[in-house]
C-alpha cells in the first residue's frame, strides 16, 4: 500500500493539523496540484501519490458571506458570523470563519480558533510583518 495515500479509516491529517494550530492540504507528487479534501486520487491527473503539507496560512479572500441562521445550536451564539473561502498562497482553497467586513480580494492570514471544543480555521486581515 502507498504510504502517502490517505487512509479513510484513520483520523484526518487536516483535523490533526488544526489541533496542532496548522492548516494542512494535499499536494500531488506527480503533477503538483494542491487538493483541499482528503482523497486517494489527484483531482487533476488521477495520480495516487498525494502528500500532506503544512500551509503558511496567508491567502486572498475568494468569496465571503454573512450567516444569519445557525446550522446548529453550537453556532447560534456567534450569529451573525462571516464565512470566507480563501485561496491560500500554496494553491488550495479553504473555508473558514472570517473577521466581519472581509471583502473579496482582501489579503488574509489564518489562525486556528476553538469553537464548541473543536479547532476551526479563521481568517483575519493580513498586516505587515505576518507571514
Amino acid at each position: 500500500m502507498n504510504k502517502t495515500r490517505p487512509d479513510p479509516n484513520s483520523g484526518s491529517p487536516f483535523d490533526e493539523g488544526l489541533a496542532q494550530g496548522v492548516l494542512r492540504y494535499l499536494r500531488c507528487t506527480a503533477c503538483g496540484a494542491p487538493q483541499t479534501l482528503t482523497r486517494a486520487v489527484c483531482a487533476r491527473c488521477g495520480g495516487h501519490s498525494l502528500q500532506w503539507r503544512d500551509a503558511g496560512g496567508a491567502g486572498t479572500v475568494y468569496a465571503s458571506t454573512v450567516v444569519h441562521i445557525a446550522s446548529s445550536d453550537e453556532f447560534r451564539a456567534l450569529l451573525p458570523y462571516t464565512l470566507v473561502l480563501v485561496d491560500l498562497e500554496e494553491g488550495p482553497r479553504v473555508m473558514g470563519h472570517g473577521t466581519p467586513g472581509l471583502a473579496i480580494g482582501a489579503r488574509v492570514q489564518a489562525r486556528i480558533q476553538t469553537h464548541a471544543g473543536r479547532p476551526v480555521p479563521a481568517f483575519e486581515p493580513k498586516t505587515e510583518g505576518t507571514r
